[in-house]
């Protein structure tokens, strides 16, 4: 903490990146306890298409900078947008800018991928040869501070990872962060010069922390009890939607606890019970992997020997499954609903993964980096380790002969056949039986594909092809 007579003379700024928010926000709210703040945000686009990240995404980026900028404004904070091209431009774009400020002290929450962490160091060092103190934050995880086993090495299986987690969150404070104070009386808000947004759904995913606020309640309070048996089911809304806020930082971890806990408490049960705090046990799971573990962000696989498997490199079948026509009604679903909209459910997406690594036996890392460039929740780490169990090639990844039958998933998740309804309309007059697995007749009186790969083959294949990695190990 700065000394109280100067604290008023030092100018800080708070330097935002996928955390855009006012609340539960440690780098703005411990910033401006210290004095009069500013607010910057960098966009780097290029950098963007380096990391794979969908327009989708950014789009949305766009809106929450904007929102974010108004309601700053409110509050007397200044706030600035710098855009550059890649990582490597930052540090000398901020240390112009602070200088142009007169800033003495930059405040950030700290990220988890390495060139994350690469930026962040460059920056610190840069800022640091002119006198500029950097003040790093706890990075959003719900449990900050890392989750080791009693010998002090990062866990490699999720079970004693998250009961580790779970003692840990439940002696640390859940209060969320409140709001920075109204330093000045309101400024005007200045429309940020944003050139690298195009259009997404954003009748779906609107634009706004409050609204993100609204829906996490109202998933807490009318939908988190029933999560455990709703969220398979793709047809039915049982699922909270809140990724793509999360990804980018427009809800914070303390905040989604609180919800949680306040919820759960008003209806008479144990937080800790909480399916849905289980499922965001696995981000922190998956993001402090990605820390403890660099080469992750390599392209590597956890599992160094299944770098020595050949991978089916038959770009046809890639491509069939990219769009949709694969000819298994509910992986063609589940593309379609991920083209259009810049979301797939999660039984989903476990389904397309499968397919695609295990059955059409493509390398897991090409539908990594297409799930990257769709998706508006695309958060490096969790789609990363979410391949890599599905692929059967990560740290605590499904056994390698458990290979998703897509027919038997339909049929289980979809049992009417509802969501193939939604996007695959070609099949919509079939009944409930038959459009899991039309006959040949009916493929083509629909005009819809036939099956581009065999199950009962592929999955033989498949197996014996991990069978021969045993050795190495």
């Amino acid at each position: 903490m700065l000394s109280e007579d100067v604290k008023m003379d030092i100018k800080q700024l708070v330097w935002l990146r996928n955390d855009l928010r006012w609340l539960d926000n440690p780098a703005l709210y411990y910033a401006a306890l210290e004095g009069n703040i500013r607010v910057v945000v960098t966009a780097t686009p290029e950098q963007w298409k380096i990391h794979n990240e969908s327009s989708a995404k950014t789009s949305l980026r766009a809106g929450l900078i904007r929102t974010l900028f108004r309601k700053l404004a409110s509050f007397g904070i200044p706030a600035d947008l710098i855009t550059v091209a890649s990582f490597h431009d930052i540090p000398g774009a901020l240390e112009s800018y602070c200088l142009t400020h007169e800033i003495k002290h930059v405040w950030f929450n700290q990220d988890i991928p390495i060139h994350e962490q690469q930026r962040d160091q460059k920056v610190s060092i840069q800022l640091g040869t002119q006198g500029i103190k950097t003040h790093p934050q706890n990075t959003d995880l719900m449990v900050p501070n890392p989750v080791l086993s009693q010998q002090g090495t990062p866990f490699k299986i999720f079970t004693p990872f998250f009961k580790r987690w779970l003692t840990l969150l439940s002696a640390q404070d859940w209060q969320p962060l409140p709001k920075p104070k109204i330093q000045n009386t309101a400024i005007e808000y200045v429309e940020p010069d944003i050139r690298w947004a195009t259009t997404y759904r954003e009748d779906i995913w609107a634009p706004d922390q409050e609204e993100a606020q609204q829906k996490l309640w109202h998933f807490c309070y009318t939908k988190e009890e029933r999560y455990q048996e709703q969220r398979n089911y793709p047809a039915t809304p049982g699922t909270s939607s809140l990724s793509p806020y999360l990804a980018l930082g427009a809800l914070g971890p303390r905040e989604c606890l609180f919800a949680i806990q306040y919820a759960c408490d008003n209806k008479g049960g144990n937080w800790k019970d909480s399916i849905w705090l289980k499922e965001l046990a696995w981000r922190d799971f998956y993001r402090q992997l990605m820390g403890n573990f660099p080469f992750l962000a390599m392209g590597k696989p956890f599992k160094p020997e299944t770098d020595f498997i050949r991978w089916n490199q038959d770009e046809s079948l890639f491509l069939a499954w990219t769009q949709g026509n694969t000819g298994f009604p509910i992986v063609d679903a589940a593309m379609r609903q991920l083209n259009q909209t810049g979301w797939m459910h999660n039984r989903l997406r476990m389904i397309a993964a499968s397919f695609l690594s295990k059955l059409i036996f493509a390398d897991w890392r090409k539908g990594e980096k297409y799930f990257m460039e769709h998706l508006i929740d695309g958060e490096f780490s969790s789609n990363n380790g979410g391949w890599q169990w599905s692929a059967s090639t990560g740290c605590d990844a499904a056994p390698y002969f458990r290979v998703f039958n897509p027919t038997r998933q339909s049929e289980t998740y979809d049992s009417n056949g509802d969501f193939i309804r939604r996007f695959v309309p070609e099949l919509k007059d079939l009944d409930a039986k038959s459009i899991h697995n039309p006959s040949h007749s009916q493929r083509l009186e629909c005009g819809y594909s036939l099956p581009i790969i065999d199950y009962k083959t592929t999955r033989i294949a498949a197996i014996a092809a991990f069978s021969e990695l045993k050795n190495m190990r």
